[in-house]
């Protein structure tokens, strides 16, 4: 698939770098094919079909909230090709994670590769119920409001 030059655009619009650059990733090679679970509430996993490919030949990346999955096939030396029908071209997929999204695993077994993700949300992060006074418990309406002194430190 041949992809599109959005060259032009660039110079006659402003500010849109971003989403050209997404549109020519999008239109990009879908090698190798791939598959994406969701395998509980906050389990992920990603499937790639990599027939021929070794685990010493591919490499996994995350850094910050992309996961670069690369592959560099290692030519045989002990045989001249004479027609290759599978395909195993060399590539570069990335995924966008979510916030808080890492790689807990990774292993390759017969052609796929699986990729185990899973998302820990910080506790600070996590939603808190807070509990509802009646009546007799909470201020009352005429009670004025709390000041509070930013500048006093606090004794230890």
């Amino acid at each position: 698939m041949q992809a599109f030059d959005f060259t032009p655009y660039y110079r006659s619009t402003v500010g849109f770098d971003q989403l050209f650059d997404l549109l020519d990733k999008s239109v990009q090679s879908d090698w190798p094919p791939y598959n994406i679970e969701k395998r509980g509430e906050d389990q992920y996993r990603i499937i790639m079909a990599v027939p021929g490919f070794a685990p010493n030949e591919i490499e996994l990346v995350q850094q910050g909230g992309v996961l670069v999955a690369t592959g560099q096939k290692s030519e045989r030396q002990d045989a001249e090709m004479l027609h290759r029908g599978i395909p195993s071209p060399s590539f570069k997929q990335s995924f966008n994670l979510a916030d808080h999204v890492k790689v807990v695993g990774a292993h390759v077994e017969h052609g796929l590769l699986t990729i185990d993700l899973v998302r820990e949300t910080p506790e600070q992060l996590k939603p808190k119920r807070i509990a509802i006074s009646s009546g007799a418990d909470g201020p009352k309406r005429d009670d004025p409001p709390k000041q509070i002194d930013v500048g006093a430190k606090k004794a230890a």
